[in-house]
């Protein structure tokens, strides 16, 4: 990740990091340039998922299939074994 100094431009380093959660960290950041020596906090958050984990897809249907009775579970493979 590149952070910019948004006084003069030129390319900034993250000196180091506050995660307060997963989804939020606050970034302590430090301008290359010795003439400016700008020092600031950027916030750096999730917004939303594009494409879901492959981990979530298989969590959501193992507590799927858990929630379906014997002979449903049965059946579901059974028709599975068909298609494969």
């Amino acid at each position: 990740m590149r952070v910019y100094c948004n006084v003069c431009s030129a390319k900034g380093r993250i000196v180091s990091r506050d995660e307060l959660s997963l989804e939020f960290a606050r970034l302590y950041c430090q301008c290359s340039s010795v003439k400016c020596g700008h020092t600031w906090v950027a916030n750096l958050t999730f917004s939303h998922t594009l494409s879901p984990s492959a981990q979530a897809v298989d969590r959501l249907l193992f507590d799927r299939l858990r929630t379906l009775s014997r002979v449903e579970q049965r059946e579901l493979f059974d028709q599975l074994g068909r298609v494969l």
